[in-house]
């Protein structure tokens, strides 16, 4: 009974969940001491190699995994290179709390996206009615903020982009890493969609490998950045942190896509746990980040809309084993 818990969809996809929510503190520690695009490529480079150890039959699955060469690529420069270049920039333009927020707003994008590309994950009322109380909360969120904590982020992220956006940093950051989330969701039905050609441990190896070294690359050319590595313990204990959280959270998180039965739809709405999470994190540890009335409200409306969508999925579940039992009778 323990082991069909613990190797459940449900209880995987919240494990995954609980550990993204981790990194948002990290990374604003991180971006203490690198630039952005330079701390994600560092991060996604070192995750990648931490997966490998942990691929049975490692030159065979590779050997299998590269003859599907085009996928591969294609989905670390999705959900890697240009995902997280995204997020990372985003990130830096908004506070932790907010930013975790705007993150997990993800499944109102991956339900759009699905309704289009995947034929058994079309959107229906119960799913609409989701998107619409998440987007709602997503609103309630994105208008938070004291003037004082948008001055702390303001004055932090003018070193890497300048202070000719400073009046508009927050809008732009949205902005960011909403385009993110929607290149998330083409990435989540790009992995759904090719779950019987490549190993998911050695797709989720290869595209954070690759696309963290594009990002490194990147780094050089858009931000120059400078390489010193005689920074103090809390910089490294995040950096290894978050390359773990990486590696172990985005190599159960594909094999849950490629799953059989699994909704892309109904997976990504378990990332609304994400933003409770990483906002309560970011108010505890980060100095300039506190809750606010209009936050909490937002939470409250993004949990509404993560309960309603289990509901029905249950509901309707529920309601297929019915029939298939009543047929058995006939």
């Amino acid at each position: 009974m323990l082991k069909k818990i613990i190797t459940s969809t449900a209880f995987l996809a919240i494990i995954c969940c609980l550990l993204w929510a981790t990194p948002f503190v990290g990374i604003k520690i991180g971006l203490r001491y690198n630039t952005p695009l330079q701390f994600a490529g560092l991060r996604f480079f070192l995750s990648g190699f931490m997966i490998l150890p942990f691929i049975p039959n490692l030159r065979t699955k590779l050997r299998e995994s590269f003859k599907s060469w085009k996928i591969l690529i294609n989905v670390a420069l999705v959900q890697t290179t240009f995902l997280y270049s995204l997020f990372y920039i985003g990130l830096d333009m908004v506070p932790g709390s907010v930013g975790a927020m705007i993150v997990g707003s993800g499944p109102i994008f991956v339900a759009i996206t699905a309704h289009f590309m995947m034929k058994n994950d079309k959107m229906n009322f119960q799913k609409l009615i989701a998107v619409i109380i998440g987007i709602v909360g997503v609103m309630v969120v994105s208008l938070a903020g004291d003037s004082e904590t948008k001055a702390a982020v303001v004055k932090t992220a003018s070193r890497s982009y300048g202070s000719f956006i400073d009046s508009n940093l927050l809008i732009v950051g949205i902005i960011i890493l909403m385009s993110k989330n929607f290149l998330g969701s083409i990435g989540n039905v790009l992995i759904a969609k090719n779950a019987n050609h490549v190993s998911p441990r050695v797709l989720a190896a290869f595209s954070l490998t690759f696309g963290g070294g594009i990002i490194l690359i990147l780094s050089e050319y858009i931000e120059n950045p400078s390489w010193s590595f005689n920074l103090p313990a809390e910089y490294f204990i995040s950096w290894i942190w978050l390359s773990i959280v990486s590696a172990a959270a985005i190599a159960i998180w594909y094999t849950l896509l490629q799953r059989p039965g699994v909704k892309v739809s109904i997976l990504n709405f378990w990332t609304f746990i994400i933003p409770i999470f990483g906002a309560i994190l970011s108010w505890t540890i980060l100095p300039n980040e506190r809750p606010n009335l209009q936050s909490l409200v937002g939470m409250l409306i993004i949990g509404i809309s993560l309960i309603l969508i289990n509901y029905c999925n249950r509901k309707k579940t529920d309601a297929s084993i019915n029939k298939i039992r009543s047929y058995k009778r006939i």
